[in-house]
């Protein structure tokens, strides 16, 4: 990353796939297992991809690991603040994200989902509903992204979309592989 890349915030997230698909009253959040330093894979079966709360959210991270739990517990209590509203902790989340001195420096995205919202959270303050309701992270979710979008024309089950696409994300990205969390609302 360059230091102007990073100035102006255009991080892109090496290590992980994570892809969010929502079908109906079907939302699916799936993530690979890989861990990996370098050209190093360290961990095959990590798990990116977790319940919050009651179990009502499911949320997947890219990024440094101890950094996406400090989001995830941070979620959590918003959702205990908010009365389990996604929308309104997810904004809430993302406001302190930007401002506070401490978080600001975590270096992680999210895809988090309740039965009725899908969404990606930055830490630049964004929480973006994505079109289409899929949406991707990672070094791999431009390819998962583009296959998921292909095929869901033809298939209208959430979880074999985000099971498709993340195998041709594990494929094609060095840094993804085929070890998945799947969890579903």
């Amino acid at each position: 990353m360059t230091s102007d890349q990073a100035s102006h915030g255009l991080v892109q997230w090496h290590g992980t796939t994570i892809i969010g698909v929502r079908r109906g009253d079907t939302t699916v959040i799936a993530g690979d297992g890989q861990v990996s330093m370098g050209n190093t894979v360290m961990k095959p079966n990590a798990r990116k991809v977790r319940r919050l709360g009651d179990g009502s959210v499911i949320a997947g991270f890219a990024g440094a690991t101890a950094d996406a739990f400090t989001l995830f517990e941070r979620l959590e209590k918003k959702l205990e603040q908010y009365s389990g509203q996604l929308m309104r902790a997810s904004v809430e989340l993302a406001k302190d994200w930007r401002t506070d001195k401490y978080l600001r420096n975590l270096e992680a995205l999210m895809i988090v989902a309740d039965k009725n919202t899908l969404l990606v959270l930055t830490g630049n303050g964004d929480v973006l509903e994505p079109i289409g309701e899929i949406a991707a992270i990672g070094s791999g979710g431009n390819f998962a992204l583009a296959a998921a979008r292909a095929i869901a024309d033809y298939e209208a089950d959430a979880e074999t979309i985000a099971r498709k696409a993340m195998a041709v994300a594990a494929d094609i990205c060095v840094f993804t592989n085929g070890n998945l969390t799947v969890e579903t609302v």
